[in-house]
C-alpha cells in the first residue's frame, strides 16, 4: 500500500479532534476537585496528541513535496498522449492533439509532475509523469504501476 498525503492529513485531523475532546473533558473538572488532581496524565496525553497532529501534518507536506517533483526523465512528452512530440523551430508539438510548447522538449528533461511509481520485475522503482507511463505500460511487461496521490487531493 502506498501512503498518501491525504491519508496523513486525515490522521492529523483525527489527532486534532481527540486533542480538543480530551482538553474539553478535562476542563470540565472544577479547580481544587479531586478529579482535577488526577487528570495530569490526560492533559499530558492531549499535549502528545497535539504534537502528533503537527508531526503528521509535516509528514503530509513533506510527502506532497516529494510527489510534486518533476518527472525528470531525459525527454519530454505530451502529458495526455505520451511519446508523440515532434520539435521544429524551437517549438514542440504533440502529433495527436496539436498542443504546442515553447522549446525542444525532446532534448530536455521532462518537466511534468510525477504521478506514478513504476516498479519493474527486477524491483527497480522509477517515478514518472502521466505521459511517460503511457509508454512504459507498453514497454515494461510485468511492471507494477502505482498512482500517487496529488498534493491536496482527498481520499
Amino acid at each position: 500500500m502506498t501512503v498518501t498525503p491525504a491519508q496523513l492529513r486525515a490522521l492529523a485531523s483525527r489527532a486534532e479532534a481527540l486533542t480538543a475532546e480530551v482538553r474539553a473533558l478535562c476542563g470540565t473538572a472544577l479547580n481544587g476537585s479531586p478529579e482535577r488532581e488526577h487528570l495530569a496524565g490526560a492533559w499530558q496525553a492531549a499535549d502528545w496528541l497535539a504534537r502528533g497532529a503537527e508531526d503528521l501534518q509535516q509528514a503530509a507536506a513533506d510527502l506532497a513535496r516529494l510527489q510534486d517533483q518533476p518527472c525528470g526523465l531525459p525527454w519530454g512528452v505530451c502529458p495526455e498522449h505520451g511519446n508523440t512530440l515532434s520539435a521544429s523551430g524551437g517549438v514542440s508539438t504533440c502529433r495527436v492533439c496539436r498542443r504546442a510548447w515553447t522549446g525542444d522538449l525532446l532534448g530536455q528533461p521532462c518537466r511534468e509532475p510525477v504521478m506514478w511509481k513504476v516498479i519493474d520485475r527486477a524491483g527497480t522503482e522509477t517515478r514518472m509523469c502521466d505521459g511517460h507511463v503511457l509508454g512504459a505500460r507498453a514497454a515494461a511487461a510485468g511492471a507494477t504501476f502505482i498512482r500517487l496521490d496529488q498534493a491536496g487531493a482527498q481520499m
